[in-house]
């Protein structure tokens, strides 16, 4: 979203907040259920960044939100807190180191392992406000009598006192957590989750850190929740012990969803239909308790026919009114090459960022005596490697052989059983695939990782962040586009793999081919010392083998560069030296034309058939 559009969302919004108490009381609209819809959609907008955003499901929400609720109407009924603006932010921080203590031990799993332990921690606050605390907090009784707020200009004073007269102090809360939050996902933060909702396992591996990222939007998500428990307690004059119950999670899930999740507004929306449909159903059609089983019914078909909510369905029915979507797909593949002499500029002006130790004048990359074990079975053993600085060294072998397993001990996916790595002088072992990437060692995967709904410029865009901002940086109301370099760095990058056609293009829309050259284009926009390449031509055509080919070349001047293929006659063109293996071991290293003629290579590729057979099937 551009700046202008940015502000032209905000200024809509204001428009519309401004507006709801002259019109929505002409539809009979109860002022109670309005102020209801804003404080869930408060609660709401950190949630999104938390599920819609960063694709981490948490139903511990209510926790956060019991939290800050409870701790702010302890303050103003119990403690004599005199402001109630004072006890609601204290509330929100309140709420906010709780989530972050939360986050040390829930963040450590992912997937359904992670949504269980927020369902743990939900039960545990419920069972905890309701019967250690129950003299702080009430227990089944709540808190009455907390206050609503007074604001003391000088000129005038202002009294929200309920209905319609809290509605401004309540929306003007909406309106400020909107606006950052909108800061907050437009930010390089905002694109680094957005990278960890699509393929965390590649975010880490450009060079950022995911636990931290994920821990950041946990607290933003917890300190959401927690200004919006305090709000509802102002609203009711009551701080209710149902803020911790689980159901109050299961609320604020649906909502999102049904009002789209990854849009901010979509909670607003959800928690419209969720409350406004609710008074409709018990109020004017009198089904009692039944209207769950209405609200249930009308939840399954938004979810079965409307996947992307109502917010969503809006958005895409914007866009394909609009032709975006038939444009970026009538993008003709072939117009995405660029010429030589422009790739070859890109090359030049692209130099290694990243070092582990600049000064080191001995080999780049030393490995010794490097062996993995999967319990019982040895994937490789005892291997010595040792690349000089500026060299282009390929590794071939046999299926099987462990070229895939060496590859990942070098780049610190995995550590090694037994061995030590060294990079430019630097002992390596052990550490983590980001931090090696920001020591300037970095890969391309063999089956593609990408950010498959973003753009290409956006995968090249996260990227680059992690080489200019490092692996953590909370720069969350600064705007992506201001980072210094960055411009500038996705558009060499993508000149240099040949994208800048295709640069807005969604990567579900690209040809084989293109996302393989993505692949490559990740791997290139952190600047690496190192770049090793796992089967780069991996199911391609000819004809894109060929232009990879001559792409590899221009990427490999003034490079370092390990590439891992079973196309041997483009390896011999390519590679300076070779590296064989077999069986997990180092069967021989030379140059091309001496692993072409080796007799150990022929034996362990064709099992010795007689070495003219070789010769014509190896030699290119």
């Amino acid at each position: 979203m551009t700046r202008q559009r940015r502000f032209l969302f905000e200024a809509l919004a204001a428009i519309c907040l401004v507006a709801v108490p002259f019109v929505l009381p002409l539809l009979g609209a109860a002022p109670n259920t309005v102020n209801r819809v804003l404080v869930w959609g408060l609660f709401g907008l950190g949630f999104d960044i938390l599920f819609g955003y960063t694709g981490m499901l948490s139903f511990g929400q209510s926790a956060f939100y019991g939290t800050g609720g409870f701790v702010a109407a302890y303050l103003l009924t119990r403690a004599g807190f005199p402001s109630v603006i004072g006890a609601l932010a204290i509330g929100m921080v309140a709420a906010a180191v709780v989530g972050y203590l939360i986050g040390i031990l829930a963040l450590r799993r992912t997937g359904i392992y992670f949504a269980m332990i927020t369902v743990a921690i939900a039960e545990i606050f419920f069972f905890v406000e309701f019967n250690p605390l129950s003299d702080f907090t009430g227990g089944e009784n709540g808190l009455p009598g907390v206050p609503t707020p007074v604001l003391h200009l000088g000129f005038t004073t202002l009294h929200f006192t309920s209905g319609w007269a809290l509605y401004p102090f309540l929306a003007f809360c909406y309106f400020v957590g909107l606006v950052i939050a909108l800061r907050i996902v437009h930010s390089p933060v905002g694109a680094v989750l957005q990278a960890i909702r699509e393929n965390p396992l590649r975010a880490a591996a450009v060079g950022h850190n995911v636990l931290g990222y994920k821990r950041t939007a946990f607290v933003i998500a917890a300190a959401y929740a927690g200004i919006a428990g305090g709000l509802l307690g102002v609203l009711q004059a009551f701080m209710p012990p149902d803020a911790f119950m689980f159901e109050t999670s299961g609320q604020l899930i649906m909502q999102t969803v049904i009002g789209g999740r990854g849009t901010l507004v979509g909670p607003l929306v959800g928690a419209a239909v969720w409350l406004f449909l609710q008074d409709f159903l018990q109020a004017v059609l009198g089904l009692g308790a039944a209207w769950k089983l209405v609200l249930g019914v009308v939840f399954v078909l938004l979810v079965c026919f409307l996947r992307q909510g109502i917010v969503g369905g809006l958005r895409d029915l914007w866009d394909f009114a609009a032709g975006r979507r038939k444009a970026m797909q009538a993008a003709a593949p072939a117009a995405a090459a660029a010429s030589a002499p422009a790739a070859a500029q890109a090359v030049a002006e692209m130099r290694s960022a990243h070092h582990a130790n600049k000064d080191f004048a001995g080999p780049i990359l030393q490995a010794s005596g490097l062996t993995k074990r999967f319990g019982g079975v040895v994937a490789n053993e005892g291997i010595d490697f040792t690349l000089r600085a500026g060299e282009l060294r390929g590794i071939i072998g046999p299926n099987g052989a462990g070229k895939s397993t060496f590859f990942k001990m070098l780049t610190c996916e995995i550590a090694p059983t037994s061995g030590r790595i060294a990079f430019e002088g630097r002992d390596i072992t052990g550490m983590s695939i980001t931090d090696v990437c920001q020591l300037g060692l970095t890969k391309s995967y063999q089956v593609n990782q990408l950010f498959n709904r973003l753009t290409v410029r956006q995968n090249v865009t996260i990227a680059a962040l992690a080489e200019l901002r490092g692996k953590f940086r909370l720069d969350l109301l600064r705007r992506a586009d201001r980072v210094p370099g960055l411009a500038e760095q996705v558009e060499r990058t993508l000149g240099l793999v040949n994208l800048t056609a295709r640069a807005d293009a969604q990567v579900a829309q690209l040809a084989y081919g293109e996302k393989r050259r993505l692949e490559i284009g990740l791997a290139l926009a952190s600047s690496p010392t190192l770049l090793l390449l796992d089967e780069p031509l991996a199911g391609m055509s000819p004809s894109e083998r060929a232009e990879t080919v001559s792409l590899l070349k221009s990427i490999a001047r003034g490079r370092t560069m390990v590439v891992i293929d079973h196309d041997m006659d483009a390896l011999f063109e390519l590679a300076e030296r070779i590296t064989v293996l077999q069986e997990g071991r180092l069967l021989v290293e030379g140059t091309p034309d001496e692993i072409k003629r080796n007799p150990k290579v022929q034996e362990a590729y064709l099992g010795g058939v007689r070495e003219a057979a070789v010769e014509e099937t190896v030699t290119p």
